[in-house]
């Protein structure tokens, strides 16, 4: 009922998760009617994303439930969300989460509602032999000692298994084995070989970070194929995660579309292709000041370069406050330091000339590393996190005074 209403968030939860009945209450009033609670326990990262939402989807499923139970009982119901409650483990500290079921459940949907074939251009048989040892593996059909038996039987001879079968086969446990093998065999769907058409595999790749993403993971570039990307998955490096989380936050306040491209090839290029990411953050910053001088419809030239967009938007979103002359204490700090915070992502930026590509270097040379990288993207968001937020303070006190 509730995929066929289109609820599809509720239909997954108990799709999913373990349900557990509770009998929490007791009514005297006509006779006497139990109370029951249904709980649907789902893990811990999950029942935090779900968050709010959860009196939503309590109140559909309970919805969906009511005429059936209705039926058979006059007791009373109600549907909550809980967190499952796990036995400690020994060293958990150190302990790094597993991509969770949903987020397994939500990626595999969408290759569903987009018709993506995961095998690619290959056979089964022959995609699934990249990844796993199929020989070694068992047969659901007794006609057969070993899984590339079986499965060639199925899917090419017969051709009575479902397109989506691998996703719930038990000897692969997709949903459930080790976060490691599941980016591995996302990854390998849009191996070049697997999917020669490069703008359908990164579109596939966009779609499934957006999954991933949540969750820390995602699939980036490794290397090029014959002209085509090769991509492997990667968690995030905590501190270019919480930087690039916080600039999306920025774009989306703005409004800010051009600066959202950025992020992602920030993303991207972070731990691949430091020179990239260094010339991005400084990119960022010049999208960001461009986009608050047009919000408070300043003119800017086409030729300005970043130091005049940064005085231009000091200027006009006042970042020393009125009133404090340039000896008071504290004032020159502040200058300086949001001087600086600029600088910094300028003279990163020159780095990539001198430590890029290109140029002839000696066997000893080193170029940029993803530190640097790291650097210089932090520098950029906690810079335009600091114009941002004073723009939206200086409309609130600009609202406040009419």
């Amino acid at each position: 009922m509730l995929s066929a209403e289109g609820l599809h968030e509720a239909a997954t939860l108990l799709r999913l998760f373990d349900v557990r009945f509770e009998e929490t209450g007791f009514d005297n009033w006509d006779g006497g009617t139990a109370i029951w609670t249904i709980y649907i326990l789902i893990d811990a990262p999950e029942y935090a994303r779900v968050g709010p939402r959860r009196t939503t989807l309590e109140e559909q499923i309970a919805a969906r439930l009511k005429p059936i139970i209705d039926q058979y009982s006059r007791d009373w119901f109600s549907v909550s969300i809980a967190p499952k409650l796990q036995m400690p483990i020994s060293g958990w500290r150190g302990q790094d989460t597993e991509l969770s079921a949903l987020t397994r459940q939500n990626i595999f949907d969408g290759l569903r509602l987009e018709k993506v074939r995961w095998s690619g251009v290959l056979e089964d048989v022959e995609f699934l032999q990249r990844i796993f040892d199929l020989k070694a593996m068992p047969s659901f059909d007794t006609r057969f000692t070993d899984a590339a038996s079986d499965i060639w039987q199925h899917r090419v001879n017969n051709d009575d298994w479902d397109d989506d079968w691998v996703f719930g086969d038990t000897r692969f446990n997709l949903l459930h084995c080790s976060s490691e093998q599941f980016v591995r065999f996302l990854a390998e769907m849009v191996h070049p070989v697997v999917r020669p058409d490069r703008n359908e595999a990164l579109q596939i790749v966009q779609h499934i970070n957006e999954q991933l993403k949540p969750e820390r993971w995602h699939l980036v570039e490794e290397e090029r194929i014959a002209g085509r990307p090769r991509f492997v998955g990667r968690r995030f490096a905590g501190t270019a995660a919480r930087s690039v989380s916080r600039a999306r936050t920025v774009a989306d306040a703005l409004d800010a579309g051009w600066m959202q491209k950025e992020i992602e090839r920030l993303e991207r290029s972070v731990d691949t292709d430091p020179a990239l990411a260094i010339g991005t953050a400084k990119e960022l910053v010049e999208s960001c000041c461009k986009s608050i001088l047009a919000k408070r419809n300043v003119e800017v030239s086409r030729k300005a370069d970043l130091p005049e967009l940064t005085k231009l938007v000091a200027k006009e979103l006042k970042l020393v406050p009125d009133g404090i002359s340039d000896e008071a204490k504290g004032a020159e700090t502040v200058r300086l330091i949001l001087r600086n915070l600029t600088a910094l992502t300028q003279y990163l930026a020159e780095l990539r000339g001198m430590y890029g590509s290109g140029h002839g270097r000696d066997g000893r040379h080193r170029g940029l590393e993803p530190r640097h990288a790291r650097l210089a993207v932090g520098a950029a968001v906690a810079f335009i996190d600091f114009v941002a937020d004073t723009h939206h303070r200086r409309l609130l006190d600009d609202t406040e005074v009419h």
